[in-house]
């Protein structure tokens, strides 16, 4: 298995749903307590809690409780390995279409001789 499969696999799962992508949108704006995070979704603290702990179980998110106060923070290194991904599935396709391209031209140039 690549060895960016796995953080792939939860990173893309953390991502997956409107909730945490909404979480990870606003965090990046700055650090903000989980009530704070949780006020624009309509559903119980703790089912709240439990995207929060896959956002961290991805390491896109950190947070820290300072007595009852449990803020959250956004970690954008590993957002790397999705774009070093994304990187790699882009220069697949832009060889590709490369190759199709000089394809058709050739095709084209032989079909022009005939």
């Amino acid at each position: 298995m690549d060895k960016y499969q796995e953080p792939l696999d939860s990173l893309f799962h953390a991502l997956a749903d409107p909730t945490r992508r909404a979480v990870v949108q606003r965090l990046v704006e700055g650090p903000a307590p989980v009530k704070e995070l949780a006020a624009p979704h309509d559903m119980a603290l703790p089912s709240f809690m439990k995207h929060i702990s896959v956002l961290e179980d991805a390491g896109l998110i950190t947070s820290q409780k300072q007595g009852r106060v449990r803020t959250c923070r956004f970690n954008p290194e590993k957002l790397a390995a999705a774009e070093k991904w994304f990187e790699q599935q882009r220069a697949i396709w832009a060889s590709r279409f490369d190759n199709l391209d000089n394809l058709l031209t050739t095709l084209q140039g032989e079909t022009d001789e005939t």
